[in-house]
């Protein structure tokens, strides 16, 4: 179609056509027929000459041009170079010469061999451009040791020949396969359309939709994110599953927006692929966490990968200090209780219904610090009883409520004060361990988030320069008024925080602290009672604010199916360790402490989990400690027998 023809199409105003080899013109951008174009093909010579070849005695004889066969058996790097030399030599897409010998032989239409090798190695050679690019990121980014680059090409190539994508026979059985699922008599349909030249199935269907589908189920999109994953966790970083997800849907790794790039490297798609890069290699949703672990771990056992645990050390370490605890208290014995114990669950599983990795790691920090702090029972209360001195002052006056090293019960307080400290610690923390994502900080981070990650690649229907004008116009207007909003907040800086407005800077806010003095000011019923002189008045407030408190933890159980155990009394020492238990009643019921229950719940939020789920871990791993000191105890108390050697006899 030449470029004086001003038409635009029907469909999507688009002023761009390309010839499709059949005589007909199609949008190249939404691929609609043009109707009232048709390309006849004829020479002006031979149009009014009756003796011409287009007469209706002449027939022409259509030269026989030779294929390149595509290679099947051998590595995915020797394709593309064998591509890129033909293309090199024959100046096009490598399905027919360029430069044909006359007329005919230019549209000689596509084979089926060309269709089938067209869509594969496209498909193949963008998931290869998707994991290249997440590597690159990780390693740019986020500081992953380099070493992941040496690591995903033979996981990458080991699953292609696990796969069996490039034998000679996949194409044939895809179709075969396709023709099989439908039952009863299969009524032979013939091909209509734009796209009839292509090749179909028994049922009508296009062999290069049923071709797609294969490729994207048999190495489906995610499994890019799989991989770059497996080589975090082979390469022994410290990288979880939320952390490529948080990082995916930020739009820092390769992801949604990746099929811009695939399509600047590979090009756009040929004719023996009529699939465009957007619907190839644009992902429609993402995926889940335990979908991803158990799909890395999958990976790995089909290639036959032996893969190591998680490294404790490193993830363990990062969690402690996201919840503000002292790592080099808890980390030495975190680490003796994993070595001594090696559970199996933190080893990857392609079990989607087994319990992530970082449960078990969260389960080892949480029993090692309920035997560090003593945590079995009534701490929670007792900072409760003692608010006047922990509660009310700041951290940074903590050091006031030190136990006395010369009491002769300096041990139990310093214990009790360690607890008391840790669980205030976990409460405070508790409201602050959200996990945002940055593209929700403010409307231009959104903004340019949908810009480049939501709609990324998607452009007017038409070139309206007017449009763009407007847009642009409509940014700068938005940065202005931003700058000047910001200018003015700067001046009062006033903010409301949990109901409450305040004057100057946000620092130093605690929201617990100033619902805690509102109570004390306005709900306490003998605010009366304590200006009169009332001794009681105090302990009344306090007692109403110890019933607020335990009645807002009460509610929060509830939500998650847990019941409230109150303190113990009368504690002997030989109570020792509590493990708690749950029971059917109608659903689960878990009956806990307060003090285990606050260091559960912030566990469980910095791991990105259900709070029953980590109980049911914290539980998982009790009875594998409990399994393992029981066997221990019949070891040891078994009789050895006395048939010794003599060397033992002697000694």
């Amino acid at each position: 179609m030449t470029e004086n023809t001003r038409r635009f199409c029907e469909v999507c105003s688009n002023k761009s056509f390309d010839d499709g080899g059949d005589g007909f013109f199609y949008c190249t951008r939404c691929g609609s027929q043009v109707n009232d174009i048709i390309d006849t093909g004829v020479d002006e010579d031979d149009l009014f000459n009756p003796e011409g070849i287009y007469s209706a005695s002449q027939r022409r004889k259509y030269t026989n041009v030779s294929q390149p066969e595509p290679l099947s058996q051998v590595k995915l790097s020797q394709h593309l170079e064998t591509q890129d030399d033909y293309d090199e030599h024959n100046g096009d897409d490598g399905v027919v010469p360029a430069e044909p010998s006359d007329f005919g032989s230019s549209q000689i239409s596509l084979t089926y061999k060309d269709y089938y090798s067209g869509i594969r190695l496209r498909y193949i050679m963008g998931v290869q451009v998707m994991i290249q690019l997440q590597c690159k990121a990780l390693v740019e980014k986020f500081n992953v040791s380099p070493l992941i680059v040496g690591l995903v090409g033979p996981i990458w190539l080991r699953l292609l020949a696990h796969e069996k994508i490039m034998n000679d026979e996949w194409a044939d059985n895809v179709i075969h396969e396709s023709e099989s699922q439908t039952q009863g008599e299969i009524e032979l349909s013939q091909p209509t359309g734009s796209n009839k030249t292509e090749p179909h199935n028994l049922l009508g269907k296009r062999a290069v939709t049923i071709w797609h589908k294969s490729l994207s189920s048999m190495i489906p999109l995610p499994c890019s994110l799989a991989i770059s994953f497996l080589v975090c966790h082979v390469s022994r970083e410290a990288i979880l599953p939320t952390d490529i997800l948080k990082w995916t849907l930020e739009g820092k790794l390769p992801y949604f927006s990746a099929f811009l790039e695939i399509e600047k490297q590979l090009g756009p798609p040929s004719r023996s692929c009529p699939i465009s890069t957007s619907r190839m290699f644009r992902p429609i949703k993402t995926i889940t966490l335990q979908k991803l672990e158990s799909l890395a771990a999958s990976i790995a056992r089909k290639i036959g990968l032996e893969l190591p645990s998680v490294n404790f050390h490193a993830i363990a370490s990062r969690y402690l200090k996201h919840l503000s605890l002292p790592v080099e208290k808890i980390i030495p014995q975190a680490c003796q209780v994993y070595e001594w114990s090696m559970p199996p669950e933190l080893y990857l599983s392609d079990n989607k219904l087994r319990l992530p990795s970082r449960v078990c790691v969260m389960s080892i920090l949480i029993v090692t610090m309920r035997i560090l702090y003593d945590l079995n029972g009534g701490k929670w209360e007792l900072i409760s009883s003692r608010s006047n001195n922990l509660v009310s002052t700041d951290e940074d006056d903590s050091s006031s409520c030190d136990p006395d090293p010369h009491d002769s019960t300096s041990d139990m307080n310093k214990s009790n004060f360690d607890a008391l400290k840790l669980l205030k610690i976990l409460e405070e923390k508790y409201s602050e361990l959200s996990d945002t994502y940055d593209f929700s900080k403010d409307l231009q981070s959104y903004l340019l988030y949908c810009k480049d990650v939501v709609f990324a690649g998607l452009e007017p229907a038409y070139d309206d320069h007017e449009e763009e004008r407007i847009i642009e116009d409509l940014w700068d207007f938005y940065q202005s008024h931003k700058a000047g909003k910001a200018s003015e907040n700067g001046k009062t800086d006033s903010h409301t925080c949990n109901g409450f407005h305040h004057s100057g800077s946000r620092h130093g806010c605690s929201s617990r602290r100033k619902e805690r003095e509102n109570f004390r000011d306005d709900g306490c019923k003998c605010k009366m009672s304590r200006d009169d002189g009332d001794s009681n008045a105090v302990n009344c407030s306090q007692c109403g604010l110890e019933e607020t408190a335990l009645s807002q933890l009460k509610e929060d159980m509830k939500e998650n199916r847990f019941v409230y155990i109150p303190p113990r009394k009368n504690v002997k020492k030989k109570d020792g360790y509590i493990r708690y238990a749950r029971k059917r009643d109608g659903a689960f019921l878990y009956a806990v402490h307060a003090d285990y229950y606050i260091l559960l719940r912030s566990c469980a939020k910095v791991a990105q989990v259900d709070v029953r789920t980590m109980h049911v871990g914290v539980l998982t791993f009790e009875r594998r400690l409990e399994t393992l000191e029981r066997r221990i105890d019949f070891c040891l108390c078994k009789r050895l027998p006395d048939d010794f050697c003599e060397f033992c006899r002697n000694e």
